[in-house]
């Protein structure tokens, strides 16, 4: 973690919004010593229980939610442009059915026993909290389940104590 300075989260001055949003970010976790990853564009940060808490939510087709549910952590990396071509590959590849992570020019690397990506800008480690299935008749607005879930594949959503934030020292 050389490259790293460990903030806290009341110094991180980037935007959530642009961060998850528009720049993406890879939820990575380890299960039985093998890693998975997958890129995102919905979660956030806040505060919850008195607690700094990153919130992600994930499909059950998704292979990395196999990782997610047997591991107590997780990290968020968040990246400059010049990696967005591999976290597109990252997101439309599922781990099921090759090892994709070998497939980029990214190199794995772990804080403790969590893993994460050595180029990223950003490190989120995070200690799993909560986690409950969305419900369709937890939804208010129900156009929400039409335009976001045909299939009825409702997410999970994840909610976590952010542990450690690192930035990448320039």
């Amino acid at each position: 973690m050389g490259n790293y300075n460990e903030i806290k989260p009341e110094e991180l001055n980037k935007s959530p919004f642009q961060m998850i949003g528009n720049d993406w970010m890879l939820i990575t976790a380890e299960k039985n010593n093998k890693t998975n990853t997958m890129t995102a564009s919905w979660g956030g940060l806040g505060i919850m229980w008195n607690k700094n808490v990153a919130y992600i939510v994930i499909r059950p087709q998704r292979y990395t939610k196999e990782f997610i549910d047997s591991s107590d952590t997780y990290s968020l990396c968040f990246f400059d442009n010049k990696y967005k071509k591999q976290l597109a590959y990252l997101g439309s590849v599922s781990g099921r059915d090759e090892d994709k992570i070998s497939k980029t020019d990214l190199t794995l690397n772990r804080y403790e026993k969590t893993p994460y990506f050595e180029e990223a800008d950003i490190v989120i480690i995070c200690k799993k909290l909560f986690a409950q299935e969305f419900k369709s008749e937890s939804f208010i607005d129900k156009e929400l389940i039409e335009k976001n879930y045909p299939d009825k594949d409702f997410h999970t959503l994840y909610i976590a104590e952010v542990e450690k934030i690192l930035v990448k020292n320039i």
